[in-house]
């Protein structure tokens, strides 16, 4: 497939909030080079040109986690949109979250944003947030530099743009809250970052979305997979806890060393050392669920392609056919003897499709399967120069976010879709090794804001029925039933898109793109719904 440049972004974009260990040679891709942007035909810069507002660094001087405080500032980077702006119209800011903010103008050509200010006479505005992109405000990325990475300190930066932006072009206008209403949009983290901007700024922020916010701060996070577990193909889903269940029974219940050997030779990863690791890679495959998306141009099916390995009736990949006899006693020695003909095919497959995705990348590489594979590499987390745009995200959730996705968490009387083995020491190799952060994070510092419960007038919240993020939600019920049902108003919307997966709602077409299926109903219906309760919100603002 060949992808448009906005598509590329787009599906960049969407899979975001990544929390499950990583390894090494996917941190190196988060590395920043010269040419940031590759696969492009059209390059939305050159609608949208970057700006900078400076902003101080530390917003806090009271506060003793920012010590030694400075009174420096930096460049926040933004880009806008005027076109659609007629006087009395707002300012609609997205805030761009855990990544560069240019993954997120496609939202502001034809997305959310681009809805909103075409309705509204807005103008819409990507905002990027500290220490992502190129808006970092300290020379390095070390650990002491990090700590004015808070969501706290963000959620200041917006605060300030909107009392002080003066838009280039623009000069003449007074463009500024509160004397103009200022709107926010995000989805994910930033979906509850700007839950919190509502909540902490109701003077500066007229009205927030919040996207499938993740509002309630988890440490261990193994509800991650529930979503999954409940709404994914459900034989696949049958095969996936079984062969799951295999693995363990072999690594943690037998611990059998020539047995675990065996398991791995099967999967072509014999020379990986750390069974963790050896387990991470297996996940690679159910973990693609978050990828899909609504519009085709922008999803990945690989999830799908997955699970059509995991339930193919017929072995599809001859090469594993000698491999019989020794699924066969794998099978067994995972405790699934009496199920050996139903689960063979199944696990042939399983492991023909971690060699054609997995290990057949690794053979061309030239590293050793730990080089490749592993989650340990003391020596690149020690890296902090300011090309290790890596360590901004892990450094968010090691130190107040949480999100760890673990198989270890899953309740002991139900089968994992993760091997259990990914638990929170795995998980939480990063935050040792690259920040010397050896205890939980401070969730409490999250949860503050209202977490499950949070609420405010002209505050939205818009999730994704299936979405693997729900758990931490507000629409968390039934996955969390500590989170409350509400009744959906104009003046604090409450809508669950059905079917939906990760903040389905901020992607969208252009008119001439859209078909009686496309947007599907539940998105167009809740993009419409957007729009009224904005321009509901609107006319409050212009009548006070």
């Amino acid at each position: 497939m060949v992808f448009k440049f906005a598509t590329f972004l787009l599906l960049q974009s969407l899979t975001q909030l990544v929390t499950a260990s990583l390894p090494i040679r996917e941190l190196r891709k988060k590395v920043s080079t010269a040419q940031d942007l590759t696969r492009r035909d059209v390059d939305p810069s050159t609608l949208y040109p970057a700006y900078n507002i400076s902003v101080p660094i530390d917003h806090f001087h009271n506060e003793s986690e920012y010590e030694p405080h400075t009174n420096d500032s930096f460049n926040l980077r933004y880009w806008f949109d005027a076109s659609y702006y007629k006087p009395g119209g707002p300012v609609i800011v997205l805030q761009s979250g855990e990544d560069t903010g240019t993954d997120r103008l496609p939202y502001l050509q034809k997305g959310i944003l681009a809805q909103l200010a075409n309705a509204t006479n807005g103008i819409g505005v990507v905002l990027e947030h500290r220490y992502y992109g190129t808006s970092f405000p300290t020379p390095d990325l070390s650990t002491e530099n990090l700590r004015f990475l808070t969501t706290e300190q963000a959620l200041a930066d917006e605060a300030y743009f909107a009392q002080n932006i003066v838009f280039p072009g623009l000069e003449n206008l007074t463009l500024t809250a509160p004397d103009v209403a200022y709107i926010g949009y995000g989805g994910s983290y930033a979906g509850a970052f700007n839950a919190f901007l509502r909540v902490l700024y109701p003077d500066v922020f007229w009205g927030t979305i919040g996207s499938s916010g993740v509002v309630e701060a988890i440490w261990d996070y193994w509800n991650y997979f529930e979503p999954i577990r409940e709404y994914g193909p459900p034989s696949c889903i049958v095969n996936q806890q079984k062969l799951t269940n295999i693995v363990d029974n072999i690594i943690i219940g037998s611990k059998n060393n020539q047995t675990i050997n065996e398991l791995k030779a099967a999967f072509g990863l014999q020379n990986l050392t750390y069974n963790d690791d050896f387990a991470s890679v297996l996940s690679y495959g159910i973990d693609n669920w978050q990828s899909l998306n609504w519009d085709p141009e922008v999803t990945s099916n690989e999830f799908y392609n997955y699970c059509f390995n995991l339930t193919a009736n017929t072995t599809l990949y001859p090469a594993t056919a000698n491999l019989t006899s020794t699924v066969k006693k794998l099978i067994a020695a995972g405790g699934y003897a009496n199920q050996t003909q139903a689960l063979l095919t199944p696990m042939l497959n399983y492991i023909g499709y971690v060699n054609l995705t997995e290990v057949s990348a690794w053979a061309v590489s030239g590293e050793t399967q730990d080089e490749y594979f592993s989650a340990r590499d003391p020596t690149f987390y020690e890296q902090d120069d300011i090309t290790q745009t890596w360590r901004s995200w892990p450094y968010q959730y090691c130190t107040q976010w949480g999100f760890l996705q673990t198989g270890s968490g899953v309740p002991a009387n139900q089968l994992p879709l993760l091997s259990r083995t990914q638990n929170l020491e795995y998980e939480s190799i990063i935050c040792v090794d690259a920040f010397n952060i050896t205890t939980p994070p401070n969730t409490d510092a999250i949860n503050k804001y209202g977490g499950y419960n949070i609420s405010y007038p002209r505050l939205a919240f818009i999730d994704g029925e299936e979405d693997p993020w729900r758990p931490a939600c507000v629409h968390a019920n039934p996955f969390n039933t500590t989170a409350q049902n509400r009744t959906s108003t104009t003046d604090q919307p409450f809508i669950l898109i059905q079917g939906a997966v990760h903040h389905w709602d901020e992607n969208g077409l252009f008119p001439n793109e859209t078909t009686a299926s496309l947007p599907p109903a539940p998105v167009a219906d809740t993009q419409r719904a957007e729009v009224q309760f904005v321009q509901a919100w609107m006319k409050e603002f212009a009548a006070k």
